[in-house]
């Protein structure tokens, strides 16, 4: 199971409801979080307890985070530029029952216009991400002749990020 990753909500609503199975032993489900490497949270940032807004009004949590004070830069990934992720996710990642990858983002426009030309969907730069995962693991069942079923959350569309793919599309998109 593959969901983009930005403050964790999407991908827990996505993801939580098999978790009971796997930890029960009864399925060997991977859980697959992903991010952009401009906002590496689960994959660079560290477990800490710290406040989840840059004010600093809310109480602290426990989880993977960049610092209050992180600022992103200025990449087209939507909502997937928070300093934190869930505290939930977070455990669940530090515990080993999720694992977590970040891509760059002209890996993520890549696959989404891939995704767009076979699927016909154009999907918002937040799922894209995970559609960057769902084509990397594909090739890997392909190269091992492993026969998986890949399941990913298309959760927006991106008809308000055309400028993005413009951008891309005329080289304009680069990495951070």
């Amino acid at each position: 199971m593959i969901g983009c990753v930005g403050g964790g909500s999407n991908f827990a609503g996505f993801s939580f409801p098999l978790l009971a199975d796997k930890i029960a032993g009864k399925v060997a489900t991977r859980f697959l979080a992903v991010e952009p490497t401009a906002a590496p949270t689960l994959t660079k940032g560290r477990f800490d307890y710290d406040v989840g807004d840059q004010a600093g009004m809310t109480p602290l949590m426990q989880m993977y985070t960049l610092g209050a004070d992180f600022v992103p830069a200025p990449i087209h990934a939507g909502g997937l530029r928070y300093h934190g992720d869930s505290p939930l996710v977070s455990l669940l990642v530090k515990e080993g029952l999720m694992d977590a990858v970040a891509y760059p983002q002209s890996k993520v426009f890549e696959a989404a216009v891939q995704f767009a030309r076979t699927e016909g969907v154009l999907p918002a730069p937040e799922p894209a991400h995970a559609i960057r995962a769902v084509i990397d693991e594909a090739l890997r069942c392909k190269e091992e002749g492993a026969q998986e079923t890949i399941v990913f959350n298309l959760c927006g569309h991106g008809h308000f990020d055309l400028k993005a793919y413009d951008d891309y599309l005329s080289g304009n998109l680069l990495d951070v």
